[in-house]
């Protein structure tokens, strides 16, 4: 009995120590975390004229509740997400050490000096986004170690000196992107499904055209030579049984090619696989950080979609939340209609250009799964739901979106859609930017959700050409029009959501008229706007707890945003820096002259933005893509 209560004790005690060594992992022997070490190292040698790394502190015991970081569910930095963020200087070599690192997406800043090699010691990363930088020196040979690296962009640089041989033995790339540095030498033979180098002269001379554009896999080959014959003062005649048996044999291939193409493609849509996969499905295969789900998976994630699991309903279909089998929670958004999404290869290229855009303030694709009969798109499970669903709950008698998080989430939607409009590549327009399809984090921070789906709905319904997609109240006055969407449509959207925000109505739920009915938010926040009678729109959840500076400036984004015209409208990046108190007083006095009765009477604007509603011919169609989560 002694024995086994000894064992007893010596298992639970192992059991303990291999808990500590695991929870420590990342900790030295003083009890400092080694990836928040790395971390400030990667600060120390950033300019931030912004100040976006405000909340890295070295005394954080924790860097997941850092600024532009992800953690996996063991809290080690899984990402590094830095794009678009007016950031300088060089990359540390300190970066070697968060080795857990998935994804870095440092686009477009102006970072400079030579790619550290140190990044070769990342073996798990499966994303580096480098582009548009400006890195110099060559590439590190050391590239060639990231053997689960799948999408590499070092373009809009200047690297020079040759592409590394080590690029070759990485046979996880689907898309390689080197274009417009000044490499040179000799090309090796990267197994990526596209490998684009244009822009580099040195390179791009040694190829044609059209190759250099664009290079591909090299395809299967058959020896020159499939008969040969002497040459001989009798050669003439061999010499055309030679072309002529050629010619037949190679015809002969190239229809047994063919027909094998065919099965190939058969068997291949039989299966349902977008990515080359093995005869043995493997449900872990991924394109970069996106994971192909089976159905089996979903269905017992949501309890067969059970009705107690929905989350939201909408023009998509129904978004479920689910539990994965490592306990991990997600929002399982099961699309509707799906043999009408543009078929296969339309689905595939959408949800590859969706799971690129990554941005803190963007949601993120986590997964999809696709069978014969069923479309899904899995995204991480957003636990305070959406603007729409939290402007109406209150504890303890206070609201859950006080005017500071109301604020906030005006500071991250607008930061989300820049990335959208201006950094992603890709250019992505929501179309539909509301408050039900922003969501919000554990911290409440603002995610923008279902960017990125309006066109895919498009290719449902191509016959349609006129088509209004889009929410009542939201929709801009030019889409209504003549159906065209653009940035600026989006950037109406976003005026609207700013006056939800401050609200706390729908955008047809402001204000009632004389005969009870409902109008439009706009033409009511504009009037009395006029009448400087600002504090009858604000939420009266608030109860006056609100900055009355911040008030005015908000409500003056929100109407040069909603301008009838879409040139007066600013961009989303002046939106984010008028936001932030820079260039709103210059911007709003413009626009004053702009909106005089003698400048209006030279447009065809009316006057109210309901008059649009109204006189719209087009065929309309509302959409929730969203709903709350």
């Amino acid at each position: 009995m002694v024995q086994k209560e000894d064992m007893f004790g010596v298992f639970w005690f192992l059991v303990l120590m291999i808990l500590l060594n695991v929870s420590s992992a990342t900790l030295s022997p003083s009890g400092v975390n080694y990836e928040v070490v790395a971390l400030m190292a990667i600060k120390q040698n950033v300019k931030d004229p912004h100040n976006v790394l405000y909340n890295w502190d070295l005394s954080s015991v924790d860097p997941c509740s850092w600024g532009m970081i992800t953690c996996n569910s063991d809290r080690s930095v899984s990402a590094l997400g830095l794009p678009g963020q007016s950031l300088s200087g060089t990359i540390s070599p300190a970066i070697g050490n968060l080795t857990n690192l998935q994804s870095i997406t440092l686009q477009n800043n102006s970072f400079s000096g030579p790619i550290t090699g140190a990044i070769g010691r990342l073996w798990n990363l499966q994303t580096l986004d480098l582009s548009g930088n400006k890195f110099s020196g060559e590439l590190p040979s050391s590239l060639g170690d990231l053997r689960n690296l799948n999408l590499l962009r070092l373009n809009n640089n200047s690297l020079t000196g040759p592409v590394p041989k080590s690029l070759s033995e990485v046979q996880s790339l689907t898309l390689v992107d080197l274009s417009y540095n000044n490499l040179s030498g000799s090309l090796p033979k990267v197994s990526a499904r596209t490998f684009k180098i244009i822009g580099n002269p040195l390179l791009c001379e040694r190829t044609s055209e059209n190759d250099c554009s664009v290079v591909y896999p090299e395809p299967l080959s058959f020896p020159p030579d499939g008969i040969t014959a002497g040459e001989s003062s009798s050669g003439g005649k061999s010499r055309h049984l030679a072309i002529a048996l050629g010619t037949s044999f190679g015809a002969l291939l190239l229809l047994i090619l063919i027909v094998a193409l065919l099965i190939w493609w058969r068997y291949r849509k039989n299966q349902q696989i977008f990515f080359d996969v093995n005869d043995q499905y493997d449900p872990e295969v991924c394109l970069g950080h996106l994971r192909r789900f089976t159905f089996k998976e979903l269905r017992a994630a949501t309890d067969h979609f059970h009705v107690k699991n929905i989350l939201g309903k909408g023009g998509f279909g129904i978004v479920y939340k689910g539990l994965l089998t490592d306990g991990t929670t997600v929002a399982v958004k099961r699309l509707k209609d799906d043999n009408s999404f543009g078929g296969e290869i339309q689905f595939h290229t959408e949800v590859e250009t969706i799971s690129l855009a990554v941005h803190r303030n963007l949601l993120r694709l986590w997964g999809f799964c696709s069978t014969e009969n069923e479309r899904i798109l899995v995204y991480p499970y957003m636990p305070n739901g959406s603007v729409a669903s939290r402007l109406k709950d209150n504890i303890h008698g206070k609201p859950v979106l006080d005017w500071g998080r109301r604020k906030n989430i005006a500071l991250g939607t607008a930061r989300g859609l820049l990335y959208l409009h201006e950094q992603s590549d890709p250019k992505i327009i929501h179309r539909d930017v509301k408050a039900a399809n922003i969501l919000l984090d554990e911290d409440f921070e603002a995610v923008v959700g279902d960017f990125g789906l309006a066109k895919l709905l498009d290719h449902r319904d191509s016959h349609v050409t006129t088509a209004v997609r889009g929410t009542v109240g939201h929709i801009a006055p030019e889409y209504l029009s003549t159906g065209q969407s653009s940035e600026k449509t989006d950037v109406f959207g976003f005026g609207i959501l700013l006056l939800e925000l401050i609200t706390g109505q729908k955008a047809l739920d402001f204000g009632r008229t004389a005969a009870n009915q409902k109008d439009i938010m706009l033409d009511w926040v504009k009037k009395l706007h006029k009448d400087g009678k600002l504090n009858l729109i604000v939420d009266k959840a608030l109860k006056n707890s609100f900055d009355r500076v911040e008030l005015e400036e908000m409500v003056q984004v929100a109407l040069l945003c909603t301008q009838f015209n879409p040139l007066y409208r600013p961009k989303m990046s002046e939106v984010l820096r008028m936001l932030e108190g820079e260039g709103l007083v210059e911007r709003w006095e413009a626009s004053q002259s702009i909106e005089t009765p003698r400048f209006r009477a030279l447009e065809s604007f009316p006057r109210r933005y309901a008059d649009y509603i109204e006189e719209s011919s087009l065929v309309f169609e509302a959409m929730e893509l969203s709903g709350p989560r």
